[in-house]
């Protein structure tokens, strides 16, 4: 409902490897300046305003365009996982108990099962998933 079936047909019709977002844009600044010149935009102040509105709006639809167009590598969530598995295979093998029976000092309980590394290790993987 924005645009006509004629404006529709033009624009489908444009050639352009990338987004065509700039040609309504583009339009709507002639209309501006024909409707400038047929008296139905009083001023010069009140075009200036208009195709400062324009700017504006056509900016951030850049920037959107952008955000889309340049994505986050894959190498960058590989690497991030590789890490976070390594952390916690080091983890698993440095946070180990000593052998109570080889008579340590201040090393007389022995757990067979890293609770508290495991937690950490299920809340890092669930958040990296995320």
């Amino acid at each position: 409902g924005f645009l006509t079936r004629e404006e529709r047909r033009r624009l489908e019709g444009l050639r352009s490897p990338y987004n065509k977002f700039w040609v309504p844009c583009a339009w709507f600044a002639a209309l501006a300046g024909q409707a400038r010149r047929e008296g139905r935009v009083r001023d010069d102040c009140a075009l200036k305003l208009l195709m400062e509105e324009l700017n504006r709006f056509r900016a951030h639809c850049s920037l959107l365009f952008h955000y889309d167009w340049i994505s986050v590598p894959l190498v960058y969530t590989q690497v991030v996982t590789i890490a976070v598995y390594t952390f916690f295979l080091t983890c698993l093998i440095g946070r180990q108990f000593l052998d109570p029976a080889q008579g340590y000092a201040g090393h007389e309980l022995d757990l067979g099962v890293p609770v508290f590394t495991l937690l950490q290790f299920f809340f890092y993987v669930g958040w990296l998933k995320v």
